[in-house]
């Protein structure tokens, strides 16, 4: 996700990405985080969705899906799409 990131910032995009963090985290503060990234979305002009080649988790399949009821548009990058 920093990779794509790093290109799209040095390509004149401003990125808005979820929060990394290095300590275990509550449920509440998850919920809250997701709830958060989705305010995110809604500020975006587009989601480019970073995929390593894993299937997506719930959150990520939620994101997408809340993305496209909002009509914005969605990508993929990572070695399943190519990168961005």
């Amino acid at each position: 996700m920093r990779a794509v990131s790093q290109s799209l910032t040095l390509d004149g995009v401003i990125v808005l990405m979820p929060g990394e963090f290095d300590t275990p985290i509550t449920d509440e503060q998850k919920a809250a985080l997701g709830e958060l990234h989705l305010r995110r979305i809604d500020l975006a002009d587009r989601v480019v969705v970073v995929n390593r080649g894993e299937q997506f988790g719930e959150s990520t399949l939620r994101e997408i899906a809340y993305a496209e009821a909002a009509g914005k548009p969605v990508t993929f990058a990572g070695p399943a799409w190519g990168s961005e």
